[in-house]
């Protein structure tokens, strides 16, 4: 079994997804609750002065911007045009590239990202995944998704116990596997380490000192070339 793995936000897209989804979708849903981005901001500084968690952040911010409760089969159009424009304008043309050369070369695919399941999906299925390992949200009877994570956000070291969970639920032995993974941050270290290919992919400064010294391939996924 070979697995290809990527990172999504800012290895294969430009910029972060969520903050933007969260703004698009909102405009579609209900304008007045842009009005409440002054209040985004103020939680995004609670976190940088590390008053709260990345997960309770983004709880926080989808109750401002899309409510407590969300009605999924409002979403599903509004996150298949969120997808649309994501890989339309928002994608680095080497992770098109390498994506599209690892599917030729046998690879499955898999998006392990910590943005939400409820609008990667479709994100993922435009660009050809064959499984997704998101932040999940909590879905109560009604079948409305709650501004609230169930379980872990998919982010540092959970990214590694998410990835595990999922071989293991799919049936694949780590020794039975050869794994690629490829991220632009240094957060997703402890899977980097883990992985058979390492790559480093338009990184940060951190991952890219870690890289040198890992002795990991540096990626530029700005342009369109490959290794």
């Amino acid at each position: 079994m070979k697995l290809a793995i990527y990172d999504m936000d800012r290895t294969i897209t430009r910029t972060g997804t969520y903050t933007p989804f969260l703004l698009y979708a909102a405009a579609r849903l209900a304008p007045w609750r842009l009005l409440l981005t002054p209040l985004v901001v103020l939680s995004m500084l609670a976190y940088a002065v590390k008053a709260i968690n990345r997960g309770r952040l983004k709880e926080i911010n989808q109750a401002l911007l899309l409510g407590r409760h969300l009605d999924r089969d409002r979403l599903g159009p509004i996150a298949e045009g969120f997808a649309e424009r994501t890989v339309a304008i928002n994608t680095l043309p080497g992770a098109l590239d390498r994506i599209a050369a690892d599917r030729a070369a046998g690879y499955r695919l898999v998006l392990a990202t910590a943005s939400y399941r409820f609008y990667v999906e479709a994100i993922a299925a435009k660009l050809g995944f064959d499984d997704v390992i998101a932040t999940n949200s909590i879905i109560g009877l009604d079948s409305r998704i709650r501004a609230r994570i169930d379980g872990e956000n998919n982010y540092g070291p959970a990214k590694l116990r998410m990835i595990e969970a999922w071989m293991a639920g799919a049936g694949i032995a780590r020794g039975a596997a050869h794994i690629r993974f490829y991220s632009d941050h240094v957060s997703d270290a402890p899977v980097l380490e883990w992985a058979d290919e390492a790559f480093a992919t338009t990184p940060s400064a951190k991952l890219r000192a870690l890289a040198g010294r890992r002795g990991w391939p540096v990626l530029d996924w700005s342009r369109v070339e490959l290794p």
